[in-house]
């Protein structure tokens, strides 16, 4: 009986390895920052904390960070038909970190010193894709190339709607996630669990952007 069990169950993982995304946790990820010397050896310490939390940002459980309060300058375009705000949402919390404003080390209290050295971006966001607008059925109908997010599937399980909109808007949780590293799975068949960093390329994309697969989620092209 035992030797059975265990031949399903391998069979089982053997099909969720061929069928699943191969993901790594925020473990050895590039927001992974245990080993620097400020962290206390912690990682989700940065951002979260159990004790003394600030519970007035909303949708971020036991938050351990300031919330930046720099006035962005967002992203306009004559050919752009959704109508950007400030950054808000789950988007300041990534910017808390990327706006250069706060410090990384910036946690628990702490007035840090070390800003972040890749994607620091400043409070000028009028190069990047534009975020914290509504991403809804009339405005795909207004653009034209954009697919509808209440029926297009995301190829994470539901539509563009349930999976990458924060309250029907797009923010920059859209695309990326901070707990979830995806790299590749020959980089996974050599280096999981060995403590080599996973590749930071991916940027902790939702899913795979090879041949703009992220992009033409939303985009019609």
């Amino acid at each position: 009986m035992r030797k059975i069990i265990s031949v399903i169950v391998i069979a089982l993982l053997l099909q969720v390895a061929v069928t699943s995304p191969v993901l790594g946790g925020i473990s050895q990820s590039h927001h992974d920052y245990s080993r620097a010397g400020w962290s206390g050896g912690e990682i989700c310490i940065v951002c979260h904390t159990p004790h003394n939390a600030n519970t007035t940002v909303a949708d971020a459980p036991l938050w351990n960070r300031e919330v930046s309060t720099a006035t962005y300058t967002v992203y306009t375009s004559s050919t752009l038909n959704a109508l950007p705000g400030q950054p808000s949402g789950s988007s300041k919390l990534c910017l808390s970190c990327h706006d250069g404003t706060i410090a990384v080390d910036s946690f628990a209290g702490k007035t840090g010193t070390r800003f972040a050295d890749f994607g620091n971006f400043g409070t000028d966001l009028s190069r990047h894709h534009p975020i914290s607008f509504a991403y809804d059925s009339a405005l795909a109908s207004e653009d034209g190339k954009l697919h509808n997010p209440a029926t297009k599937d995301s190829g994470l399980g539901g539509t563009i709607e349930t999976d990458l909109l924060v309250d029907g808007q797009l923010e920059c949780t859209s695309c990326h996630d901070v707990h979830v590293s995806r790299h590749s799975a020959g980089c996974a068949g050599c280096h999981a669990g060995s403590g080599h960093p996973f590749t930071t390329r991916s940027l902790s994309l939702r899913k795979s952007n090879a041949g703009s697969a992220l992009c033409l989620t939303c985009h019609a092209k």
